[in-house]
């Protein structure tokens, strides 16, 4: 052995060089709590479904396939009403100063999880201040007619029909499995909102910390099921400001910054030190239009809307060209993507014309919320909404910004507080439906996610009918269908499909960056 490899080795073998190092993530925005069924924004399932929590089934970006996650394996009837997972043995709950688990993961925990979304009977239902927005809007109270318990490892979701998406349903953040036995702790103490502040779940890391506008910190679980986490502890630091989560990556105060914007890639062009990781998003960034809101309800009006905005010089103002062009409400590369459907053109005399028609020849005021700071969807916001009212002005509609906190901007769009309100959606797999039904289902009212308000019984149909049948040209058929009425009943103003940027410093190692904007920072070192 040479000295140069004598050193080498001894290098190698060195704790400090085999020590774990911790992980900071400079993130956009606070989390809205961590009950994750409670809340459907992506900063919330980050922070939670993400590293605190697994699923029955995961969804494989890479492969475009679900991937056994909690559960080993799963068998599907030959009718397509029944599915059997066998779960996987020997896996641990967090064990905390405020739980300790006395057993491992079974059958229990998966009925739990799924009767407290599903039965209003059931002792935890109304825990949720929030509802459940996911479980209600992909109509799975309808769907599911019993979660029941077989054996210890083995649970048996019996369905009322066939549902083509129900097994990519159940990869989704807010189907994470929750312990029953720390439920019935909590439940005992009269505790059940703690659920939200001190989570308990089967993933790679424990919540630690949680400092509103701050941080929120996170530590290894030793007993994780999967391959242990390669960092010694994981931060998020919250940080709205896209500019000073650069300035924090380039000081070395954080390790990765996510939702990172055209310009701070700019911004970060030729430091030796800084590596940018971009993918296609399978996003889309919309202002959702409230139907429910005079005169919004009528679609003379909604489509003058489209037809007074200047998209050419949003995306170039907004997304510095690095986005493409929405017509639809999902990207182009969708199987079943309606390419017959044109975009509506900036046509001002055409959008004073049908303002005319609908009994508004001299416009009429209006507001326009907006989150406070940039994000993949939106990356600048000042900006985006001061173009739109720019060109509203144009036909006669006075629009007012208003500028809400992130949190509160999703909780009181939900209720359907807002006029016009910029909004995104990011789908959890690459079917179609994960945009059709969270955003225009009519239970998707009730849900708070169909930000559009709009419920229309031939449109209700034509999605559920798609989720009811596993052929896909038949899915494709119906699909078409709604695309085009989605389009003429002009619901949305659809904006752009965005590239999704992640920032890394060069010491890091293993992270990918998620067309869906999901995180797994559980492969992730720092060298």
């Amino acid at each position: 052995m040479t000295l140069r490899t004598l050193a080498l080795a001894l290098t190698l073998a060195s704790p400090l060089a085999l020590a774990a190092k911790p992980l900071t993530v400079c993130t956009d925005a606070n989390p809205e709590g961590f009950d994750v069924v409670q809340y459907n924004s992506l900063v919330t399932t980050n922070a939670s479904a993400d590293v605190l929590m697994n699923r029955l089934v995961e969804y494989d970006a890479a492969s475009h396939k679900l991937q056994p996650g909690l559960a080993s394996s799963w068998q599907v009837s030959a009718d397509g009403l029944s599915y059997t997972f066998k779960l996987r043995p020997g896996v641990a709950f967090h064990s905390t100063d405020y739980f300790k688990p006395t057993r491992k993961l079974n059958a229990d925990d998966v009925v739990f999880t799924f009767q407290r979304m599903l039965n209003p009977e059931h002792p935890w239902y109304k825990t949720a201040a929030n509802g459940y927005p996911h479980a209600q809007s992909m109509q799975l109270p309808k769907l599911i007619k019993a979660v029941s318990k077989v054996d210890d490892n083995t649970v048996r979701f019996e369905l009322n029909y066939p549902e083509a998406t129900f097994l990519s349903t159940l990869s989704m953040g807010f189907a994470s499995i929750y312990s029953a036995e720390y439920a019935a702790q909590l439940q005992a103490a009269g505790k059940q909102a703690e659920l939200n502040s001190k989570p308990i779940g089967t993933g790679p890391f424990i919540l630690r910390s949680f400092q509103k506008d701050s941080v929120v910190r996170y530590q290894p679980n030793p007993a994780y099921w999967g391959a242990k986490p390669k960092v010694s502890a994981l931060v998020y630091a919250i940080t709205p400001d896209a500019t000073v989560r650069v300035q924090k990556l380039k000081a070395g105060e954080c390790q990765l910054a996510l939702s990172a914007k055209p310009q701070d890639v700019l911004a970060v062009q030729g430091d030796n030190k800084i590596r940018v990781l971009q993918t296609p998003a399978f996003m889309t960034a919309f202002v959702a239009i409230n139907t429910q809101h005079k005169p919004f309800d009528n679609v003379l009006v909604r489509q003058a809307v489209n037809l007074a905005f200047d998209k050419n010089t949003y995306l170039k103002t907004v997304f510095d060209g690095t986005a493409t062009a929405a017509t639809l409400p999902y990207p182009p590369n969708t199987w079943s993507y309606n390419k017959s459907v044109k975009p509506y053109p900036q046509d001002l005399a055409r959008a004073k014309k049908l303002l005319a028609q609908a009994g508004y020849p001299n416009g009429f005021d209006t507001t326009l919320w907006v989150r406070p700071s940039g994000s993949t969807l939106n990356p600048n916001p000042k900006a985006g909404a001061e173009l739109l009212q720019a060109d509203l002005a144009k036909v006669g509609i006075r629009a007012q910004i208003k500028v809400i906190e992130w949190g509160e901007l999703i909780k009181r769009g939900k209720a359907g507080e807002h006029d016009l309100l910029f909004m995104g959606w990011a789908g959890d797999n690459g079917d179609p439906d994960n945009f059709l039904t969270p955003q225009f289902s009519c239970a998707a009212v009730q849900s708070g996610t169909n930000f559009a308000r709009y419920c229309n019984p031939q449109l209700d149909k034509l999605i559920s009918d798609g989720k009811k049948t596993s052929d896909f040209a038949q899915r494709s058929k119906l699909y078409l269908q709604a695309q085009k009425l989605i389009s003429d009943q002009a619901l949305w103003l659809p904006l752009a499909h965005p590239t999704a940027y992640v920032l890394e410093r060069k010491e890091v190692a293993g992270f990918v960056a998620n067309p869906f904007g999901r995180v797994n920072f559980a492969t992730v070192s720092v060298q």
